[in-house]
């Protein structure tokens, strides 16, 4: 059982009439502060947010109906019968899921593609479905404790003010962390939510087994070597545990004729966008492209490329030195120089100005010291007038003492910035997930063979389709594999 101490030491204190026993958890709540109606209110007003910032698969195409379908059935079996639940599938590479209140439950893309089968992804909703039955955002509001809903990416030279004013690169809609016995709480109501709805209850310890796996495989992709210590995103701690907890609740729930849905499941999602789609860019080795804005620009080798929701980020971890694009309206139409000035650093006072034309575009630029990581570096800041409205921006973070030649490779980086012709729009084309069916005599190797990525594809492999280091390919059986073939 889970006990939640502050909410007892709160109604003891003459607000026992806040207290009400959840239908779900059985356990006495504080959640007087929030109610069902504010609940749905807010989870409403941020509905909103979420779809402007990521996208949605449009509802009523197969997918979403297919998605809809299994929350359906997994909510069919709560006890809060005064939700509305509604699903919605985001359309970003980011593996995520997460709940607002009021009933609004995310799934991304990233998520679809790493499930096996169609009970590890009832197992993510049936975990969010249970964030909601267990009203933790009214209880977590209700302790003063509201999570923000914005959080800095990434904070280049925090120590600078003048960057403080520069560095504005936009926010993810998150909820803050749940507590572990939040975490722990909805992973019960799940799987039992799971079992209800007929389907394997030991999928929700399967999914945290594969997404561990992809974590540790992430990890070591980056140079960061093994993960210790997964963050299912920020809002889903996942430890070893957890994973335990999770089998262990599962067990006693086993029914002979639970349903996996595998075949089923990965017919739904043949054919998926996967990673970044047209509407987000594409990162292509060390280039970014964007076709439906119609811009391009690359990074230098070693850096590595982030294209997260407002801005694209590329970092070298060897040499510490940072490039942020990102692009804001500039609806009186300054000139680069006069935006770089009294927008963008708002009158601060900073380094000269200096104007400069890239690839046919105006453009201006100045720097001035900042901080990275404690670390004294060079921030250098280019407005450039890509449409009489439309301002790009690059900051640029360079370590002191950073060589010659790296400050010339980040300098070509700004300069590649061009205008896509017609024939490279063409040739963009978003990967998709495939699925195939294993030959005699196939490996792992070689049907990884002809994914398109320059590195670990065997390893790749095996973490999309839940498999283990060494594990044999079966003839016959269906897989997964990333295709760069258009669809």
């Amino acid at each position: 059982m889970f006990r939640f101490k502050p909410i007892f030491l709160v109604c003891a204190m003459a607000l026992l009439n806040g207290c009400t026993a959840n239908p779900a958890t059985g356990q006495q709540q504080f959640t007087a502060l929030m109610s069902p109606g504010q609940e749905q209110s807010l989870g409403a007003q941020e509905h909103g947010k979420v779809v402007a910032e990521f996208g949605v698969v449009p509802s009523g195409s197969a997918l979403d109906n297919y998605v809809q379908g299994i929350g359906r059935k997994i909510t069919a079996g709560t006890e809060r019968r005064d939700v509305t639940y509604k699903f919605f599938v985001l359309d970003t590479p980011m593996m995520n899921a997460f709940a607002l209140p009021g009933g609004y439950i995310y799934v991304t893309r990233g998520i679809l593609a790493q499930a096996g089968n169609e009970a590890e992804l009832a197992a993510v909703l049936a975990h969010e479905v249970g964030h909601i039955t267990a009203r933790h955002a009214a209880e977590r509001y209700s302790q003063g404790v509201l999570a923000s809903l914005g959080v800095a990416v990434i904070a280049a030279a925090a120590d600078s003010a003048q960057l403080g004013q520069a560095a504005d690169i936009g926010t993810d809609l998150y909820m803050k962390s749940y507590s572990r016995g939040q975490e722990s709480q909805a992973d019960e109501l799940g799987i039992r939510y799971l079992s209800r709805a007929g389907y394997d209850p030991g999928a929700m310890a399967g999914f945290l087994e594969s997404l561990g796996a992809h974590d540790d495989l992430e990890k070591r992709m980056q140079g960061q070597g093994d993960a210790e210590d997964f963050s299912y995103f920020s809002t889903h701690p996942r430890t070893q545990d957890r994973m335990t907890q999770a089998a262990a609740l599962a067990a006693p729930l086993k029914q002979a004729n639970a349903v996996t849905g595998r075949n089923g499941y990965l017919d739904a999602i043949d054919g998926l966008v996967w990673g970044d789609s047209a509407r987000q860019g594409f990162v292509r080795g060390q280039s970014f492209y964007h076709t439906e804005m119609g811009f391009g620009f690359s990074v230098p080798d070693g850096f590595t490329i982030d294209n997260q929701p407002s801005q694209v980020v590329a970092l070298s971890r060897g040499t510490g030195a940072a490039i942020i694009f990102d692009s804001d309206a500039n609806p009186r139409r300054l000139d680069a120089a006069t935006y770089l000035t009294q927008t963008w650093m708002k009158g601060q006072a900073a380094g000269a100005t200096e104007t400069l034309s890239i690839n046919g575009k105006n453009a201006a630029t100045m720097s001035f010291p900042g901080r990275v990581n404690g670390r004294a570096a060079t921030i250098r800041i280019i407005a450039v007038e890509w449409a009489p409205d439309l301002i790009f921006r690059f900051q640029i973070a360079l370590p002191q003492g950073a060589s010659p030649n790296l400050v010339d490779e980040v300098k070509r980086s700004t300069y590649s910035l061009h205008a896509l012709s017609a024939a490279e729009k063409a040739d963009l084309k978003p990967w998709r997930l495939r699925v195939v069916v294993a030959s005699p005599g196939d490996t792992a190797a070689s049907i990884a063979a002809g994914m398109p990525f320059d590195s670990y594809r065997t390893e790749r492999f095996l973490v999309l389709n839940g498999m283990n280091p060494g594990q044999a390919v079966t003839a016959g059986q269906r897989y997964k594999i990333v295709s760069a073939a258009g669809r």
